[in-house]
């Protein structure tokens, strides 16, 4: 397998709610994107920039930490922003908003055009602490929705329940780094996989 096909993506699970997230646009794309972060991070701490929002755009940044302003982008929006989303159907505009963060380092994404993203926002499984994130390397968010929902499916409703005794097990290991790690392995070895199948 050579290096185009195969994804050379990193994961990683980003703690929104100690970044500043800005989506520079207010119609469907932008609503949909502000629907898929506040659903994974409810204590996401979110700007909206545009000219208008939609009214359900409005009722939703309600329900969270969403500030909106009223205006067309303009580079001063990035200040203090981490994490940014352009969303406008002004192709223009949304390849501005890419190049001033590039120019200012910041991680950018406009939506539906691959080559101007440092990330994608992929399918996300929740159960309590466990986090499933799906990427197909912005090829087809349709297969990601099939495999999201087929890891809602066959992971355990209480697979929580067991990531917390766990946690509480492993506090009463003894020994070094390796060891804990060796005895948590052997210990979860039939806890996770085998489903019984009634015919």
């Amino acid at each position: 397998m050579s290096n185009q096909e195969r994804n050379n993506l990193y994961p990683v699970f980003l703690k929104v709610k100690n970044l500043n997230v800005l989506i520079v646009g207010g119609g469907n794309v932008a609503e949909e994107k502000l629907n898929f972060l506040t659903k994974s991070s409810p204590d996401a701490k979110v700007t909206m920039v545009s000219p208008m929002f939609r009214e359900a755009t409005v009722k939703l940044a309600e329900r969270y930490c969403v500030t909106m302003v009223t205006d067309v982008y303009d580079v001063k929006y990035l200040e203090g922003r981490h994490v940014v989303i352009a969303t406008t159907d002004v192709p223009k505009v949304n390849v501005q908003v890419w190049k001033d963060c590039r120019a200012q380092a910041k991680l950018v994404n406009v939506a539906d055009n691959p080559p101007y993203c440092d990330f994608y926002m992929g399918g996300i499984v929740t159960k309590g602490n466990v986090k499933v994130a799906i990427s197909t390397n912005g090829k087809s968010p349709t297969t990601a929705k099939r495999l999201r929902q087929f890891f809602e499916e066959v992971i355990p409703e209480n697979v929580d329940d067991l990531v917390k005794n766990l946690n509480e097990y492993r506090k009463t290991i003894k020994g070094d780094f390796e060891e804990k790690v060796e005895v948590l392995n052997e210990f979860t070895k039939g806890l996770i996989g085998k489903k019984e199948v009634e015919k």
